[in-house]
């Protein structure tokens, strides 16, 4: 009954640490078989059987050479599995072998305390047997049976507990997936799993003992290591766990630190860019308004006169009205801003529709123009860069970008929506969208700058999508702030 059990027990363990591998590497790396969940168990079958198969051919004995060649040997095994099944990605690869290696193997050894805890009931059905309180053999032989199956079930199940929850609690933590790991990086957050993995190693090498040619437990020829070696495994899997926390913490720490940078900057480059531009402007408004009148002048003499030279003059006149802001909400960094996003965009997508019928601003408006232009920026070079890529993969579908704006009460509320092809990509883990541009490291900048922009004024932001539209709603308190103490310019 035992051997059974035990056998049955240990295919289990097997399967469901092949399980656990498909769901490790398979929330970090692509699947090579276009169906994941065939994919996924796939891998958990062979790993699981490779690893019936290695329990079959290494002997069980833990002599330092044959512990070094079974590590070797799984090692393999979670290489074969991985390579197979999945598109493995250098660095990040060998962070997760090591880790799932390392915490299997902890957790094992976790588990197996609890066998020697389970020994005190052992020693207490020998003295119920010597004392007489269990007097028939058969019923001795059933307790100690059902005692070392249920150790046995006990041990197992607390393995696999152990070793699926700090698995899952590393995928979570392990916010920013597609960032590109680099060697220091790599070094810290492998070397908690790497002590773990060593210390298991000696564990293995040490755990049996000889006195006299009598082997003897290590537990038993040392009984504070009962106490000590949980502690110590516990410590190294919080800190593999902590560790991937806090370099995940210092991954955003670092993006928001850029995100501070590039709004600083963005902020000085808009206020000096808006100032220039409107100098411009006001200077080609002026002379505007002066050719126009000379090339009415102009026409009225050369009525009639020469075909070429009006045909000419005519150009000449809409070239001037070109020169015209085509967007005018009343606010002067808005306007700027829009006329220079627009005649950019339109450089791509000619057939570009921009309506802003809906962007009105209250009279008394306390939210500085430059902030509302920092997110009207951001958002304006998502859209265009949402509908560029649109017009790339279908020359006929419609691209517009549309946004409108209203006050209800003291909170203003800002709407920018845009059409697209349709594909958002947005994991648990991550707040904005998944980019697919190639410098993944900033990704989310923008949305990341709009949101802090927001925050400033108790604010926040918001993004939806309705079929292939994409909607980014933006909220802020539009009241006066004891650091502005002014009004915004309009």
């Amino acid at each position: 009954m035992y051997e059974v059990v035990s056998g049955l027990l240990e295919v289990f363990s097997a399967m469901f640490q092949g399980y656990c591998l498909q769901y490790f590497f398979g929330s970090f790396l692509e699947s090579r078989i276009r169906n994941r969940r065939t994919g996924g168990l796939a891998a958990a079958v062979l790993y699981g059987v490779l690893r019936l198969g290695m329990g079959f051919i290494l002997p069980k004995g833990y002599t330092s050479f044959w512990v070094f060649i079974r590590l070797a040997v799984i090692l393999c095994i979670v290489s074969v599995a991985v390579f197979v099944f999945y598109r493995a990605i250098g660095k990040i690869t060998l962070f997760l072998g090591v880790t799932f290696i390392a915490v299997s193997e902890m957790s094992f050894f976790l588990a197996h305390m609890f066998f020697e805890l389970g020994n005190h009931l052992f020693r207490l059905w020998d003295w119920c047997w010597k004392k007489g309180y269990i007097s028939v053999l058969e019923c001795y032989d059933f307790v100690v049976s059902i005692t070392l199956i249920g150790n046995q079930i006990l041990i197992h199940v607390i393995g696999a507990a152990l070793l699926y929850f700090t698995i899952r609690k590393i995928v979570w933590d392990y916010r920013e997936k597609d960032y590109a790991i680099h060697r220091t990086e790599l070094l810290f957050i492998l070397t908690p799993g790497l002590t773990g993995l060593m210390v298991c190693t000696l564990l293995r090498i040490t755990i049996d003992t000889a006195e006299n040619g009598v082997p003897e437990m290590l537990y038993d020829r040392y009984p504070s290591l009962m106490v000590i070696m949980p502690v110590i495994l516990l410590l190294l899997l919080f800190s593999v766990m902590f560790g991937i926390k806090l370099f995940q913490d210092m991954i955003c720490w670092n993006r928001e630190k850029s995100s501070r940078i590039i709004l600083e900057k963005q902020v000085s480059s808009l206020q000096e860019h808006m100032g220039e531009m409107e100098r411009v402007y006001s200077g080609i408004r002026g002379m505007r308004h002066d050719m126009k009148n000379t090339i009415s002048v102009i026409m009225q003499l050369a009525a009639g006169k020469e075909e070429g030279m009006q045909a000419y003059l005519e150009e000449l006149s809409r070239t001037m009205d070109r020169l015209e802001f085509r967007f005018k909400t009343g606010n002067t960094v808005v306007d700027t801003l829009l006329n220079m996003k627009y005649h950019e965009i339109t450089k791509a997508v000619p057939d570009l529709r921009m309506d802003v019928e809906g962007l009105q601003f209250p009279e008394m408006l306390f939210i500085q123009s430059y902030d509302i232009g920092i997110i009207l920026g951001n958002a304006l070079d998502n859209a265009m860069e949402a509908c560029r890529k649109l017009k790339a993969k279908e020359s006929g579908a419609e691209a517009f970008i549309r946004i409108s704006s209203f006050q209800k009460r003291e909170l203003f509320f800002l709407k920018v929506e845009n059409s697209f092809d349709g594909r958002v990509v947005k994991k648990p883990q991550n707040e904005f969208p998944v980019t697919d541009k190639a410098d993944r490291e900033n990704h989310g900048i923008g949305l990341i700058n709009i949101k802090s922009t927001a925050e400033k004024y108790q604010g926040t932001m918001d993004f939806k999508v309705n079929g292939r539209v994409f909607i980014l709603s933006v909220m802020m308190k539009n009241e006066r702030r004891e650091e502005d103490g002014f009004r915004s310019d309009r």
